[in-house]
């Protein structure tokens, strides 16, 4: 059947849904019915979200160590206890790469 090479996303051309089964499964080919460029779209995608992810990820540690350092000159003794923002800004950062 076509379980084997049928992408289930793109349907089927309909002079293939005319023809018998034996010469349909011949006939039938994934490069019929989706277009070679279709996978670079896919592609992009993925690089859009990790471009846009870790740079989101930096904004974040930038605008902690920026909080961090103002905090650190009125209060430095409670310099350490703040220091989670930016760790877990890093942390997103690194689980968008291995995301992407």
């Amino acid at each position: 059947g076509d379980g084997d090479r049928y992408c289930g996303s793109c349907p089927l051309p309909s002079s293939l849904e005319t023809m018998g089964d034996d010469i349909a499964d011949e006939a039938y080919d994934f490069r019929v019915t989706c277009p070679a460029w279709a996978p670079g779209i896919g592609f992009m995608g993925c690089m859009a979200a990790v471009i846009l992810a870790n740079a989101g990820g930096a904004y974040g540690t930038a605008k902690a160590g920026q909080g961090i350092m103002a905090m650190g000159v009125r209060s430095p003794e409670l310099l350490m206890k703040n220091i989670i923002p930016v760790v877990m800004a890093g942390g997103f950062c690194f689980f968008c790469l291995l995301l992407g």
